[in-house]
């Protein structure tokens, strides 16, 4: 008969010393190629058009298959790392990811571009969840996984950061392939590093894999980021373009969960989101993903647009939040273990509520020292929440479900982004057209067509010219800061309601004694078979036969008197097991 068990001495043995730290540099780079190519591609997409010529859609399909298809498989693959082992998974994501980047690289058509970044997203799903499901499972003290989730949500952020710089620069200097390049060097340290360094580590294996299960779920979130990216991209709500997928996505997710609940061994335990921690961790991750992501877009276009940034200097002006973001992830250890989930996720949704509030007091006039402070405190607020999100969320999870439970952050995390664009950007478009329909002497159709985007309005101003172009110019401006100031208004709002939702998580970092992490069910469990541990019988001790001791013990009773009794010689006596004390 075989099993398995736990113990704490070898788990250390596996991952001690200082070989996780190790570990958790080959996850920082691995979370950091995955984090550059969301980004690094914006800049490229000029010279994309102007090489390989690719038409609306097309052009379209090459800026959104790689996050499409990542948010799609992110499911499937962390589900399957619980299953085959997440090194495994992983190494493959890198295998994936290199070839993918090769071919991106050198693409001569728009349709093998797409295809290549469809891979990339494939790749792209293998390692997210792996990196942090691995680093659950390297890390089994909480305390030290703070530390390790501070620095993994710290490169998040400076890889999003500096993709679009790297990718600036990678052009100007280069060609558009060279911002796929930059990962083939990183890939190829990494790879054989991580084969020597990374442990292996599984989720339960019983029963088989949900093949059926993983598909549904994939097409499902499929269906729902693709409709959230048409509503992004200003297609109408109730439109097929976007109530298809939407729909479809939506009614294949529910069939997904009531299959789960059916099943004896689900890719997902759907009880998990009866935990109030780790249900309240998903909400908080998808309302800080919705503000900040929808806020970095309109910022960028307020900072070129309106104040006239050049693109180096909207990059340097957004430097300080990227900043902010790193000291927070960097102090997010300590400022979990002082001040508690509930305290640190909701006030970092407050601080963040506070910067977007203090941005509401720019306008149509650079305000460099105002900017800058509100985008230190939008950094640190947003990273902390995040941080706090991330780390209730992962460590409430069981440890054999934790490709799964980091495959749902990171879902969570892609819908919040593109739930952030569709809302708040149609929240500014609502604020900023009808302004546009009425400006003096421009005619009808010309306000139409400025109603698009302020863009969109500088250009039919530049081709109108004269008295009416620079009516359009400035209507166009104040219209876009008035639609700012209500977006961030809407945002505030949005944050607060995180803030509240916050209040249901822990109130303080429980952190279990020394070794009680590695206990059997319990999070950073190393599984050994039973056989290789030395079989431990009850301990034993010995209980009289009171019958026979009265019997060998009567004579000598009636011979002396009380309390001279000498003890009776053979005394027999019973092996019981020792049992639990009454």
């Amino acid at each position: 008969m075989t099993g398995t068990t736990t113990a704490a001495a070898r788990s250390r043995a596996a991952v001690g010393g200082a070989n996780r730290w190790v570990v958790l540099v080959v996850l920082c780079v691995s979370l950091l190629l995955v984090a550059l190519d969301a980004t690094v591609l914006h800049v490229a997409v000029p010279s994309v058009t102007e090489d390989l010529h690719p038409s609306g859609v097309q052009l379209l399909w090459i800026v959104d298959a790689y996050p499409l298809v990542c948010a799609a498989l992110l499911i499937l693959f962390g589900t399957l790392g619980d299953r085959i082992g997440r090194r495994r998974v992983l190494l493959l994501g890198y295998g994936f990811f290199g070839a993918a980047s090769a071919v991106a690289a050198f693409a001569d058509s728009p349709m093998v571009l797409i295809g290549a970044r469809a891979l990339l997203g494939v790749g792209g799903a293998m390692i997210m969840p792996a990196t942090l499901s691995v680093l659950r499972a390297v890390f089994p003290d909480r305390r030290e996984r703070a530390v390790a989730i501070g620095v993994w949500t710290a490169v998040a952020a400076v890889g999003a950061a500096v993709g679009p710089v790297l990718g600036g620069f990678l052009v100007e200097h280069f060609w558009w392939g060279s911002v796929f390049l930059i990962n083939l060097p990183l890939l190829a340290v990494i790879l054989p590093l991580g084969r020597l360094v990374l442990p292996e580590s599984k989720g339960s294996s019983d029963g088989p894999w949900d093949v059926l299960g993983a598909l549904m779920a994939a097409a499902g979130v499929l269906g729902l980021v693709f409709g959230v990216k048409r509503l992004g991209a200003g297609e109408h709500p109730l439109g097929p373009a976007t109530l298809v997928p939407l729909c479809a996505g939506a009614a294949l997710l529910v069939l997904f969960v009531r299959r789960q609940r059916r099943r004896a061994n689900p890719l997902i335990d759907m009880r998990m989101f009866a935990r109030p921690t780790f249900s309240v961790s998903i909400g908080c991750i998808v309302l800080a993903m919705l503000a900040l992501v929808g806020l970095e877009l309109i910022a960028v276009q307020y900072l070129q647009l309106v104040l006239g940034l050049s693109p180096l200097e909207t990059g340097l002006r957004l430097l300080p939040l990227t900043f902010a973001a790193m000291a927070a992830g960097a102090t997010g250890s300590l400022t979990l273990r002082r001040v508690g989930p509930r305290r640190m996720v909701s006030g970092g949704f407050v601080l963040t509520a506070a910067a977007v509030l203090l941005l509401v007091m720019m306008g149509q006039h650079d305000r460099p020292g105002l900017l800058t402070a509100a985008f230190v405190l939008l950094g640190f607020g947003v990273q902390s929440t995040l941080f706090g999100a991330y780390e209730s969320m992962l460590s409430e999870a069981p440890a054999e479900q934790a490709g799964g439970a980091a495959a749902i952050g990171e879902t969570s995390y892609q819908l919040g982004a593109g739930m952030g664009i569709a809302l708040l950007g149609s929240v500014m478009n609502a604020s900023y057209a009808p302004a546009m329909s009425s400006v003096k002497g421009v005619r009808k159709a010309d306000g139409t067509a400025a109603s698009q985007s302020l863009g969109e309005a500088y250009q039919v101003a530049n081709r109108l010219g004269g008295p009416a172009g620079d009516s359009l110019r400035s209507a166009a401006r104040h219209a876009y800061v008035h639609g700012l100031h209500v977006t961030l208004l809407v945002s505030a709002g949005l944050l607060l309601l995180g803030a509240l939702a916050a209040l249901r998580l822990p109130r303080i970092m429980e952190c279990p004694a020394p070794g009680a992490d590695t206990a059997a069910g319990t999070p950073g469990a190393v599984a050994v078979p039973a056989a290789a541990i030395p079989e431990q019988r009850p301990r034993e001790r010995h209980v009289p036969d009171l019958r026979k001791a009265a019997a060998s013990r009567a004579p000598a009773e009636r011979a002396e008197p009380p309390g001279k009794q000498p003890p009776a010689p053979g005394r027999r006596t019973a092996l019981v097991p020792r049992g639990p004390s009454r």
